[in-house]
């Protein structure tokens, strides 16, 4: 098995992905999304970077 680094950082993220897919389903824009995943993680207070330059 695997061990995954900062677990319950990914469990709370993914969590937050799919509370946007229960509630919005798919077959919207990608813009739609990241918004929603911006009012999400706002709202349970996980910091994130808009639109990093990788």
């Amino acid at each position: 098995m695997i061990d995954i680094l900062f677990k319950e950082e990914s469990y709370k993220i993914i969590g937050v992905c799919f509370e946007v897919h229960k509630i919005l389903g798919h077959g919207f824009k990608e813009a739609v999304y990241k918004d929603a995943l911006e009012l999400e993680f706002n709202k349970v207070e996980i910091p994130f970077q808009k639109r990093k330059a990788i």
